[in-house]
């Protein structure tokens, strides 16, 4: 049943991303498909992260972060930010630190960098709202990768419960 819940739940649309957080000289990146707009004055976007995740206690102390919207066909790059833990995903990747130091990938279709303005338990997440302060539109022909496209390859579907408690 735990299947077909997660069904479900990819029926909802959501697109795909790269979020890149830095403290100093320590960056990372990790793959994303909690993200939202929430506001247009401030525009505000809202991004979900667990709280045991190592880069939101850099994302905590540098007070900044960047989502990058990743393009259809960028699957690989996908699995790459959405494996375990490494030494340094970023050091095999192109990328260049934004105006608040946060990882930019070139190679998506946009980029945002946003400063966190507050955030929000989210059961087994934190919910970060961030006021977008730059962004770029890197390939205009491009549609974007969607959560659907990405199959099984983030396992979920094995966190979602059996059935809907009654």
């Amino acid at each position: 049943m735990g299947t077909s819940i997660a069904r479900l739940v990819r029926s909802l649309t959501a697109g795909v991303y790269v979020v890149g957080v830095a403290d100093g000289e320590v960056p990372n990146a990790f793959t994303a498909a909690f993200v939202m707009q929430v506001s247009f004055d401030p525009l505000l976007l809202a991004l979900s992260i667990n709280p045991d995740h190592s880069s939101y206690a850099l994302l905590k102390r540098s007070g900044a972060f960047s989502i990058n919207v990743l393009k259809k066909g960028q699957l690989e790059l996908a699995a790459h930010f959405g494996g375990p833990a490494s030494a340094n995903k970023l050091a095999s990747m192109e990328w260049t630190p934004g105006r608040m130091g946060v990882p930019l990938l070139p190679q998506c279709l946009a980029w945002f960098e946003c400063q966190l303005t507050a955030e929000y338990p989210a059961g087994d997440h934190v919910l970060i709202l961030g006021k977008v302060m730059d962004g770029r539109l890197l390939d205009a022909k491009a549609d974007p990768l969607t959560y659907s496209d990405t199959g099984a390859l983030d396992g979920a579907a094995a966190l979602f419960p059996a059935s809907f408690d009654d």
